[in-house]
Parts: C-alpha cells; structure tokens; sequence
C-alpha cells in the first residue's frame, strides 16, 4: 500500500493494471464496484475514482460502459463496439425488404 505523497504509479496505470488483472475470462472489461476496483482505487490515491475514469475516458485512454451498480471499465481495443448510428439509419431506411 502506497503511503500519502508517495505513489508508485500513475493512476492512468492504475486502472489499465486493474482492467488487465481483475478481469475474469471471457469478459474484458470489469466492473467498478464488483470487482473491488473502486476501493482499491479509494485506498491507494485516497481520491473518487468516478472522476477519474471519467476524465480518462475523456481523453480516451479507457472505455466505459454503465451497467446496473456501477460502470464496466474496458481497455479500448477491448470495448464492446458502439452502434454506429448512420450505418443502423442505412440499414432501418435503405434496400427493399
């Protein structure tokens, strides 16, 4: 455990070595409070790692998804894809049925 003012890793390090360790196969991605991560995070920075993951996500270094109970955290070549809303508008409007 890191003492105050002195941390050994970044936080960005952090969560990718979370992610990357607390993950259970099949799944690539964890879950903020179900997996421990959030009080890990809470008693290694002694900061909310909400903000965090946010800002991270952000600059997009980490993906998030909301799910019931917290967030699932993913590395992003990891994260579930999103739906890309002109291709689904394509495919809902274009072609004959």
């Amino acid at each position: 455990m890191a003492k105050a003012g002195k941390k050994n890793i970044s936080e960005y390090d952090f969560v990718v070595k979370a992610i990357k360790k607390l993950r259970k196969p099949p799944y690539k991605g964890i879950h903020s409070v179900y997996s421990g991560f959030n009080q890990a995070f809470k008693e290694y920075f002694g900061t909310n790692p909400v903000e965090t993951t946010q800002r991270l996500a952000k600059e997009g270094k980490i993906t998030l998804r909301p799910v019931r109970g917290g967030v699932m955290l993913y590395l992003p070549e990891d994260a579930p894809g999103q739906t890309d809303s002109k291709r689904v508008l394509e495919t809902i409007l274009g072609g004959d049925e």
